[in-house]
């Protein structure tokens, strides 16, 4: 979910030397028109599959939430949910320079909308799930816990 501290959370991870992707970007994801006519924003199969299967040596983490996700779980060690209550993400969105998602109200309306409907579906398929109103180091140990560093 936006504001939960992901982007924190990979650069922390990065500096201690694991590997790291944020896959909102064009070299991960993409948009597709559903047949009802929206737009999606999904993993590139290709892509990800080859980051996933090619590497070997450390962890590799992950950050993004798309709707195809799942078809690549089996290829996951863990799947984790980063949550935090809404007014705490409402906060950090309105506060944070390096992105500018979630200045708009109907941005913020969106964030509070996917609170209600994704992360319940998040949830429900996460292997862990971590209090993100933790400091990042906290967060970023378990992280690096489950991942058996």
């Amino acid at each position: 979910m936006s504001g939960t501290g992901k982007s924190a959370a990979l650069r922390l991870l990065r500096a201690r030397g694991h590997r790291t992707v944020d896959t909102d970007s064009d070299a991960w994801s993409r948009w597709v028109t559903l047949p009802d006519g929206s737009s999606d924003w999904i993993w590139r199969e290709r892509e990800i599959t080859g980051l996933l299967t090619g590497h070997a040596a450390g962890h590799l983490f992950l950050a993004g939430c798309k709707s195809n996700q799942g078809d690549f779980y089996p290829l996951l060690d863990h799947v984790v949910l980063l949550s935090a209550p809404a007014h705490v993400l409402l906060a950090r969105i309105e506060r944070r320079t390096g992105n500018p998602y979630g200045k708009r109200p109907e941005e913020r309306a969106a964030v509070l909308r996917h609170l209600a409907t994704v992360e319940p579906l998040l949830r429900a398929t996460a292997s862990a799930e971590i209090d993100a109103t933790a400091p990042i180091e906290e967060v970023v140990g378990r992280l690096e816990r489950l991942a058996g560093s």
